[in-house]
């Protein structure tokens, strides 16, 4: 193999950048806020909200992995997603809450948590750098 480069997994692991590492918190703090402002929009307008909200989640994780060629991408953005819809479940010590308990909510959670699994899962994952190889070439 005089020339060629060695096979990714060969090669030794970097530390990403700071650029990198800056794009993921930014991504993260965004999933949040996508989460929380699903979580406000759902209810008012049932099922458009529902619909809204979920495709805003799809739209963020999926546009994440494009941005940063990866899943990680999708998976800080869906990471920020759950924490802030996990946190905004929680009631709090004055009885206020912001999920009722009805069907709209539960399919705002269960269908969140699918659509970041499938939007992380299904995203394209990390090339190397390089030109396509063929074999036999």
């Amino acid at each position: 193999m005089s020339g060629d480069r060695s096979p990714l997994l060969a090669q030794p692991l970097r530390p990403p950048s700071a650029a990198r590492v800056s794009a993921f918190l930014v991504l993260f703090l965004l999933g949040a806020v996508v989460g929380a402002a699903g979580a406000l929009v759902q209810p008012a307008w049932f099922p458009g909200g529902l619909l809204l909200a979920l495709a805003g989640e799809a739209g963020l994780c999926l546009g994440a992995a494009r941005a940063l060629r990866g899943r990680a991408g999708a998976a800080a953005a869906a990471g920020g997603w759950m924490l802030a819809v996990i946190l905004l479940t929680t009631s709090r010590p004055e009885g206020d809450f912001l999920f009722a308990a009805g069907s709209g909510s539960y399919l705002f959670l269960l269908g969140g948590i699918a659509v970041a699994v499938i939007c992380t899962t299904l995203a394209p994952g990390r090339q190397p750098d390089g030109g396509p190889v063929r074999l036999g070439k």
